[in-house]
């Protein structure tokens, strides 16, 4: 019995709220364990089939109530709980150490990996499918190792008003971003038609296919079928009419190569999978017209899946390497989200293609340009966000609502900058700034006590028994993640040329571990300042003029806001405010052996420059209603998608048992969009506290 309370402590972490235990609650009749446990059971198949991973924000409750038992590792998502997704929660531009995208926090998906090779994987990513999830005994014993709002320096707000609860993401689908352009426009997928062009083939080749061949090429392409392959016969065999097959296959099943053979006297044309090492090496040469601009840009929607995992699984179809894809930022997995992307001489009938054979994706509004796009072009993001289940009155939400748009919110930087085991991510960017390259490698893969996949675990119990790089390596099936990375450069140039070893990761993963220092400095000078001066502007503080920070004046106090007043990540290219947070800074960096006046590394690439940002945003475009509903799986937001297929939204009852706080608004970059909400609802958004809270009440 303990054992199925314990699941369904897990299954209350997939309802987690702002402010209720569950957001969906048991009465005690319902829990009481002698012969009531049929009616127990039905309510939790009912939460199992509600489509809900949302993350819990909480009143704290005393932490005598919050009993600790021992930490289990458990087959976790690589999407939360491996190093290389700490660090790609944000893009970040290596010159400046502040340009990343708007921040949209990184939610908890549970994946069942089992045991696969890297071939399994890559099938894995073509076939963009959810893994099965595992219930782990009690979720909240893995993540009490993790990090709290105040460990990293989060301990202010700037609004004097009541906080009240509410579920965040109860559906993915409640957590809609639209990117903003470089030209200030909210980017909306309103149009899959394809740019009419000459030179793309014409649409009657696909007429040399028959019904029954699509068909089989499609169970093909989404491995539906036993055999690896499939053989068409040519029935008129000549040479024009093999290339239309060829032709054909390639233009509507992307992810398919095709080859002719000879079999018993007759001509077979056989479609096989080629996604893979092979044919992303080696990509087939397409004829690109001069006039025509080389980069194919285009409008992505996607559900529940992240920038990179998308954009492997289009290069993984359409047989291209990845890095021919660009764009201006990366967004969140557990949403809805449209962005701009760009792609190297790709036609936009091929990307068209795909929207017949991904779930979860669209691709639309379709155009050819020279340039592609560039981290830190976007102007920012507009958010929908709905908050379930809210308590707060109608007069708490106005005044919590009004406080986000005339004050703003505190511009932190929020907790998936700074990882999420038990090793935080700024300590390993404060080794590198130390030059403490063992004590680097040892914090990224030593184990550690939380949630990670199995094969990871045995990763880093191989490399804490014999410290051999490729012992460990051979622990690991997929070996692009960031601990494959530097184990394969340990196994290159050896444990004494660590710097080398390091450097064969991504310069902008390298650089995420020191910009996770910066930004856990910045937080905590941040929280000081306003501890010390409130929210007045005074002597000493920074304000900038174009790019340059000058410091504000006695005589020139009244020229500003807070909403003006920048503070400086820590560099050599930066000056700091003209009283007592100086100092704080100085000993803040003190205490880590670090030297404020020289912040250039050895390696070039190590060395901070630093940045400047605003402490407090103000979000704009701010509108908000409160809507009632009785079924928590009732859409509330209409999407981009929708609109594109006529979807209406269901009409709520006004009279319903659930309230819902429906806000908008649009954020420039380098926020965080949880920081916001954050200040609306009063509430800790760290994964540590929010689990335990969770789960107290089964305690």
């Amino acid at each position: 019995m303990l054992r199925f309370l314990s699941r369904v402590a897990f299954c209350s972490y997939r309802h987690l709220v702002f402010g209720g235990y569950s957001g969906i609650f048991f009465s005690s009749d319902t829990l009481q364990i002698a012969g009531y446990l049929k009616p127990f059971h039905r309510a939790l198949k009912a939460m199992e089939s509600i489509e809900m991973d949302s993350v819990s924000l909480k009143r704290p409750i005393s932490s005598k109530d919050l009993s600790g038992d021992s930490v289990k590792r458990q087959k976790v998502s690589d999407n939360l709980f491996s190093t290389e997704t700490s660090l790609k929660a944000q893009d970040v531009e290596p010159t400046s150490g502040i340009q990343n995208e708007n921040a949209l926090d990184r939610e908890l998906t549970l994946e069942v990996p089992g045991e696969k090779n890297e071939e399994d994987f890559e099938k894995d990513e073509l076939l963009d499918g959810e893994t099965e999830e595992e219930s782990p005994e009690s979720f909240a014993d893995m993540m009490k190792h993790g990090l709290t709002e105040i460990d990293v320096g989060i301990t202010k707000f700037v609004s004097t008003h009541e906080g009240f609860s509410g579920i965040l993401k109860e559906r993915y689908s409640d957590f809609v971003v639209n990117e903003i352009g470089k030209e200030g426009k909210i980017l909306h997928l309103n149009d899959v038609s394809v740019p009419a062009d000459e030179e793309d083939p014409s649409e009657d080749i696909y007429s040399v296919l028959s019904p029954d061949d699509k068909k089989r090429l499609e169970d093909l392409q989404l491995f539906k079928n036993r055999e690896d392959n499939v053989a068409i016969e040519v029935v008129e065999d000549t040479k024009e009419k093999r290339t239309l097959i060829h032709q054909a296959v390639k233009g509507l099943f992307p992810g398919i190569e095709t080859k002719t053979e000879e079999r018993e006297g007759k001509k077979y044309i056989i479609a096989y999978h080629a996604a893979g090492k092979k044919a992303l090496s080696n990509p087939r040469k397409h004829s690109w017209p001069k006039a025509r601009g080389s980069y194919c840009h285009f409008v992505l929607y996607k559900e529940n899946k992240d920038t990179m995992d998308a954009i492997n699984v289009l290069s993984k179809f359409l047989r291209i390497k990845p890095n021919i894809f660009s764009y201006m930022g990366t967004k969140d997995k557990r949403a809805i989200t449209v962005q701009e992307i760009a792609v190297l001489k790709i036609t936009a009938q091929r990307l068209a293609h795909l929207n017949k054979c991904l779930m979860n994706f669209k691709l639309g509004n379709f155009t050819y340009q020279k340039n592609p796009l560039k981290l830190g072009e976007l102007q920012g993001n507009h958010f929908t966000v709905v908050l379930r289940n809210i308590t707060g009155t109608s007069e708490q939400v106005v005044q919590a609502m009004t406080s986000l748009r005339d004050i703003g919110f505190i511009n932190y930087y929020g907790m998936q900058r700074f990882g999420t085991t038990a090793v935080p991510t700024y300590q390993v960017g404060r080794a590198i700034l130390q030059s403490n390259w063992n004590e680097m490698v040892d914090l990224i893969l030593k184990p550690r006590p939380g949630a990670e996949k199995g094969y990871l675990v045995q990763c880093r119990e191989e490399w804490a028994k014999t410290k051999d790089p490729e012992a460990a390596l051979k622990k690991l099936p997929v070996k692009r993640c960031l601990e494959g990375q530097l184990l394969r450069g340990l196994a290159m140039y050896g444990l004494k040329n660590i710097v080398s070893a390091f450097g064969i990761i991504p310069r902008n993963n390298r650089l995420m571990y020191i910009h996770s220092y910066q930004s856990y400095v910045w937080n905590n000078m941040v929280s000081k300042r306003i501890e010390e001066f409130g929210l007045k502007v005074v002597p000493g503080d920074l304000v900038l003029k174009g790019d340059t920070a000058v410091q504000v004046e006695e005589g020139n106090v009244d020229n500003y806001t807070i909403n003006d007043i920048v503070m400086p990540l820590p560099g050599f290219d930066v000056i700091y405010p003209k009283h007592k947070i100086a100092a704080a800074y100085e000993e803040i960096l003190a205490a880590d052996n670090l030297d404020i006046k020289n912040m250039r590394h050895r390696v070039k690439d190590y060395s901070l420059s630093g940045a400047y940002r605003k402490i407090v945003i103000c979000p704009q475009d701010v509108s908000w209603e409160v809507v009632s509903y009785d079924d928590p799986k009732i859409p509330l937001v209409q999407t981009d998608l929708d609109k594109l297929e006529g979807k209406a939204l269901p009409e709520y009852n006004k009279e319903g048992k659930y309230r819902a706080l429906k806000m908008e608004f649009s954020l420039p970059p380098s926020t965080y969009a949880t920081m916001a909400i954050r200040e609306v609802l009063k509430m800790d958004t760290s994964i540590k506290n929010q689990t335990q809270l969770n789960t107290v009440w089964l305690r």
